[in-house]
């Protein structure tokens, strides 16, 4: 099957390998694709540089294509046409207003797989078509 991880679940994958038992299931499970976007990509090398994300003194931003494709062996799904599109369908729900995310909802969306997260705002999406993992 395939997924897409957003962001955070990058990060707690990365920094404090902490995902659920669920999750660590479908990310091992070596018959499942597994995505990542490129906006969460663009968001974590921000985080890198901005200092907010530290991994280790000797880890530079160009570093993460690395650690991406071959540490974790995700594959980057691009940003698309498609992929906008529905994005500038998809309506800004109640107490979530963070563009990089919807974009990676879009993404799923569109792509008709399931987005594995650890945001519990993302369940405000599934009325779009959004199906989720929660990493909790």
């Amino acid at each position: 099957m395939r997924y897409i991880i957003d962001t955070n679940v990058f990060i707690n994958l990365v920094i404090e390998d902490y995902v659920s038992n669920d999750v660590r299931a479908i990310l091992y499970d070596y018959e499942n694709m597994i995505f990542i976007s490129s906006e969460s990509i663009k968001e974590f090398i921000h985080l890198v540089q901005e200092g907010r994300v530290v991994l280790n003194k000797n880890f530079r931003s160009l570093d993460v294509f690395d650690l991406i494709e071959n540490e974790f062996g995700l594959t980057i799904k691009y940003v698309s046409k498609e992929h906008l599109l529905t994005f500038a369908k998809l309506e800004t729900v109640e107490g979530h207003n963070d563009p990089n995310d919807r974009l990676i909802i879009s993404q799923a969306i569109a792509e008709k797989v399931p987005l594995i997260n650890s945001d519990t705002k993302f369940p405000k999406y599934v009325k779009y078509g959004l199906n989720f993992v929660s990493n909790r």
